[in-house]
Formats: structure tokens, sequence, C-alpha cells
């Protein structure tokens, strides 16, 4: 006689162990599926997905390096890749705002906001260096807090008349720009030439602009034709942006036009401030008509400071990409392409050009000199 079965004495199956009657321990269609967005609510959520979303796309089309790469992002990535975008108003693409701006976290919540107490959220390869590449430009970020803060105080003592908070607001500002040229002196302790070089940067790469990539990338189920985005570029912080146009830099047309362009890879909240501080009356105006010392004097260390610090990117720069490049052509010419050395296996596309599309030395330099011409 069958013995009857109670609730508590289901017969005994697999499906609660998630396995397989065809497959066994192994996972059915393991592809990831459409990721439904509808449930990010909050910036925050919306700015982390775009981090996560980004990071896998520039690993999916990066992975093979610069001579296989791939013409269209599956539907999986690029429809909700695409719908975070949209409503974040940021392009489909890693950018400034995603690998630095929302990537970090304090190992010790109580502890210090420094380069021994942050880790990144996700990564890339290029190992310590990536840490120390992203984990630097946050610093310099930080370091500009100050500066940020002086801006509506600047502003509203030009309206008012004010030259002695103007003059005031203004040291605070040449301050801490020095501060954060002192911040991008860290690059040199924590970022290997060879490995930012000849591993990271094209990780950091889009598909504007560049050789490897003409026709741009389709982005399955978004739009059938290929769309062009720039890649990862310093000129895709805010904080020169908005430096520039309150102390009244006016730059050279194409390399105007390309720190343009860039504002449309910012958060269009921090590209609102650009704009709306370029509104507001000259600065530059206001301390020459008031023909103070010591205001002239502050406005005159501002434009120093951020001089200098744009030279001593040159110099980073310089150190970073057209050193190793001229190594990584040698190194070609000569027929050694060698495991040991990391730049011979660079790609060749970016040699001379910024991950953001740039010519990037005569940019820079063009970009430095016409912050000279502000002088009083």
């Amino acid at each position: 006689m069958a013995t009857t079965i109670t609730d508590s004495q289901k017969p005994f199956s697999l499906d609660p162990y998630h396995v397989s009657e065809e497959f066994g321990f192994i996972l059915p269609a393991p592809l990831m599926p459409l990721l439904n967005t509808q449930f990010l609510e909050s910036h925050r959520e919306l700015r982390l997905a775009h981090l996560a979303l980004s990071v896998m796309t520039m690993g999916y089309v990066w992975q093979e390096g610069e001579n296989d790469t791939v013409k269209m992002l599956p539907r999986n990535l690029a429809i909700p890749y695409c719908e975070v975008s949209q409503r974040l108003g940021l392009p489909p693409i890693l950018t400034h705002a995603d690998a630095v701006l929302a990537n970090w976290k304090k190992r010790d919540p109580q502890g210090q906001f420094d380069m021994e107490n942050l880790e990144l959220l996700v990564t890339l390869p290029g190992g310590d260096s990536v840490r120390g590449f992203f984990m630097v430009t946050l610093l310099v970020e930080l370091a500009a807090v100050p500066a940020i803060n002086s801006i509506p105080l600047v502003i509203n003592g030009v309206q008012c008349g004010d030259t002695e908070t103007v003059t005031r607001a203004l040291e605070e500002f040449s301050q801490a720009m020095q501060g954060m040229t002192d911040a991008l002196k860290l690059m040199h302790v924590y970022v290997k030439p060879e490995v930012f070089y000849g591993v990271m940067r094209i990780y950091l790469s889009g598909w504007k602009d560049n050789s490897s990539m003409l026709a741009g990338l389709v982005y399955e189920g978004v739009q059938a034709e290929p769309m062009e985005y720039s890649g990862g570029s310093a000129a895709q912080s805010s904080l020169l942006h908005c430096f520039d146009e309150l102390l009244g830099v006016k730059h050279e047309a194409k390399s105007g036009a390309f720190l343009t362009r860039m504002r449309n890879y910012m958060p269009p909240s921090h590209k609102r401030l650009i704009q709306d501080i370029s509104l507001q009356p000259s600065l530059r105006g206001f301390v020459q008509q008031q023909a103070c010392e010591p205001l002239t004097a502050a406005f005159q260390l501002c434009v120093t400071k951020l001089l200098a610090l744009r030279s001593y990117h040159i110099n980073v720069v310089s150190r970073f990409i057209t050193v190793p490049a001229a190594r990584a052509r040698q190194l070609r010419n000569q027929g050694n392409i060698s495991h040991e050395e990391t730049v011979s296996r660079a790609p060749t596309a970016l040699e001379e050009t910024g991950t953001g599309g740039s010519g990037i030395m005569s940019f820079l330099k063009t970009v430095r000199d016409s912050t000279r011409d502000v002088s009083i």
C-alpha cells in the first residue's frame, strides 16, 4: 500500500537546485538577457548603470585590439545602454563622468579621501596603473572643489562691485589650481607610462576620428546606421571649461570647437553651469575697470596658475604618450614586437592622437597659449 505524501514530503526534485534535466549543472542559455531599465529611478542608480554598461561596451569593442574591431554592439547591451544614456543626457560611450566621477569608493568609509583609501568600482585592463590613473584624476577633481565654490562668490561680487570679495575669492581660486597641479604630479607615482600607452589607452578610445573604426559602431536594436562617439578625454572634465569661462579665456577656432563638442559628453547640469557662467558679466573687464592693484594681482595669479596647470599637463602627456609612441615606432621599424616591451604592441591609430580624437600635443599647446593671452 502506497504511503500518502504530505506537503512537507513532496517528491525529491532537482528543480530547486538549478539543475537541468537536459544540461545537468551547466547553466542553460547563459547569455545576458535584455535588461529592463525601468526600475532604475534615481540619478545615482542611472549613473552606476551607465558606468557598468560603458565598461562592458569598451571591453566588448576593443577585446581583440585595433585590427579586429567589432562592427555592432549586441542588442542586449545596446538597448539598455542607449535607454540609460538618453535618460541621463550622456552619450552611450565611456566618459570622464563615468570612469572618474562615478567610479570610486572609500575602502574605509570613515577614512581619508586619499590614494591609500580609494578604490575603483569597476576597472579595465592595466592593473594598478588603471586604478592610479583614474584615482589621481579624481584627486585633481577634489582639489578643485574650493575653486568651484569660489565661482558664485566671484560672480556675485562682480555684480555688486565688491572688489574685496572678488579678490579673496580669486585668491582661493588660485590656491585650488595649485592643488590641482600638485595632485596631477601623482600620476608619475601611480601610473606606468608603458602600461598606460600600451594597454590602457585603447579601452578609453572611441569610434569617432579613429582610423580603426572609421565607420563608427552600430547599436543593434537602436539604429541601423553606425553612430560615432569620441572616447574619454580630460577635455570632458567640466573644471577647466568653468575656469575658462570665468577668466574669459577665448580659444582658437579648431581647439575651441573640440572643447565645445566635449561638453556634450558631460552631465547636462554641468554643461548648463558652464553656459551660465559664460553669460555673466565679464570678470576680466571688471578687473580692468576697477584698476585695483590687489584685485589685478589676484586675477593675474589665477591666470598664472591655470597656465602652469596646462603646461604641466603637457609634461604628463609627453611622458605618457609622446615618448612611448616614439619608442613603439622605433621597435616596429626594427621588427621587434616583443612581449617584454608593452609599448611595441600598442595601437598605431592613436600614436599622436588623444583618446577623444584630438591631435593631442598641438591641441594642448594651442589651449595653453590661449590661456596666456588672457593676462592683464
